[in-house]
Formats: C-alpha cells, structure tokens, sequence
C-alpha cells in the first residue's frame, strides 16, 4: 500500500512540472533516448526470451513428470482397487460358506441334541421303571413279610387263647414221639 502512494505521488510531481511546458514532440534522437531504449528493450527481448524460454520449458517438464506420476499412481490405485474388490469377493465367499457350515453346525448341533435328550429321557423312563418294578418287588416283600407275621401273631394269638395245658403237653409229647423214632 505504501508504494502505490509513493507511486502515485511521483506521478502527481512529473505532471506538475510538464504541465508547466509545453506539450510537444521532441525529435532529437539523441535527446529522446531511442536509440537507448531500443538497444534495451532488443536486449531485454533476446535475454528475456531465452530466460522466459528456459523457465517455460522446465515449468513445461514439471507439468508433464507430474502428470506422469499422476497417471503412474493411478493405475496403482487401480490395480490396488482390483486386488481389493477381488480379496472382497473371495472374503465374502468365504463368508457365505462359514454361515452355511455355522448353519449346518447349528442343524446337526440341534438334532444331535434332541436326539441325546431323547436318549435320555427313554434311558430315565426305563431306569424309572426298574426303580418301580423294585420297589415294588420290595414293599411286595415287606407286606408277605408283615401278612406272615401278623398271621403268626394271630395264630399264636389264637392258640394261646384255644390250647389248653393238656393239649400242649400232648403236642409235645406226640412232637418228641415222632422225633424220637428218626433219630
């Protein structure tokens, strides 16, 4: 900002002190400086154009190395996109048959289950079927055993009440009578 106002203020200088003159056109060659200038500006052209040249040729290389790299990575990234989409549909074949086999398992999993509860079960009806079976063989035994004795106890209820002190003694005697003849 400081040198267009220096600028602008040198502007406003020189023209004040022309607008002082008059205006008009100098023809003195040599005064006006053309010869000067036209050396300067052919040599500015020759050396600019050489230098220009030369920054436009390695700007124009950068240009096209960068463009080449630029196509170079993205044929790798293509490649790299390929491979990627490749490895996805072999991850999700992959996939598909691990949740076949999972549903397979699963099956055989579910089936071999139920049929070993039903093993089970059928193993637990005919143990519990032994189990009755035997318990009943054993309260069968018990209530033989308690009819016996109950019906011992009455019979000896029975004969104690009916037998008298000369029948037993006869009992006795007729029971070593016949003892006696087998020994």
């Amino acid at each position: 900002m400081h040198h267009v106002k220096s600028i602008t203020q040198n502007f406003i200088t020189i023209v004040e002190e022309h607008s002082l003159k008059e205006f008009g056109i100098n023809t003195n060659i040599l005064d006006t400086n053309v010869i000067n200038l036209a050396i300067l500006i052919t040599l500015l052209v020759y050396v600019g154009k050489q230098a220009v040249s030369s920054l436009l040729d390695n700007r124009q290389q950068k240009v096209l190395n960068s463009l080449q790299e630029a196509e170079e990575r993205q044929q790798q990234a293509n490649v790299r996109l390929a491979e990627a989409q490749t490895q996805l549909a072999q991850t999700q074949i992959i996939i598909s048959e691990i949740k076949k086999e999972a549903e397979i398992t699963a099956q055989q999993v579910r089936e071999s289950t139920f049929n070993q509860g039903k093993l089970d079960i059928e193993r637990l009806v005919a143990s519990g079927k032994v189990s009755i079976l035997s318990a009943e063989v054993q309260v069968k035994k018990k209530l033989l055993q308690q009819v016996a004795t109950l019906a011992l106890e009455r019979v000896l209820a029975q004969l104690k009440s009916e037998i008298s002190a000369k029948m037993q003694s006869k009992i006795i005697d007729d029971n070593i009578a016949s003892l006696g003849g087998k020994l």
